[in-house]
């Protein structure tokens, strides 16, 4: 995803069409990803309702999976600096 947005970013993209791009990315990345991860490309949208689920009392309610908690938080961020690494490599080479 970083690299399509750095790509927009330097290139005329005709009006309108580049968040169009980005939210193309994002839905690939959902219709890929989702079912496994549960969408977990940012972090808010997994670690609050992680936390509110350790904290409610609900009966039978199961473990909250702090194993996995990490990967939603630092896999995104990671993800990003690879990918920005990549394109700077990509652009250098060209």
């Amino acid at each position: 995803m970083v690299i399509t947005v750095m790509a927009i970013g330097p290139n005329k993209v005709a009006s309108g069409f580049g968040p169009l791009i980005v939210g193309l990315v994002v839905l690939g990345v959902g219709f890929s990803l989702g079912a496994t991860t549960g969408y977990a490309i940012n972090p808010a949208r997994d670690l609050g309702p992680r936390i509110m689920h350790a904290i409610l009392p609900i009966p039978n309610k199961g473990n909250s999976n702090w194993s996995y908690a990490w990967i939603p938080v630092v896999g995104p961020i990671v993800g990003g600096i690879i990918g920005a690494v990549c394109y700077q490599m990509i652009l250098n080479v060209m």
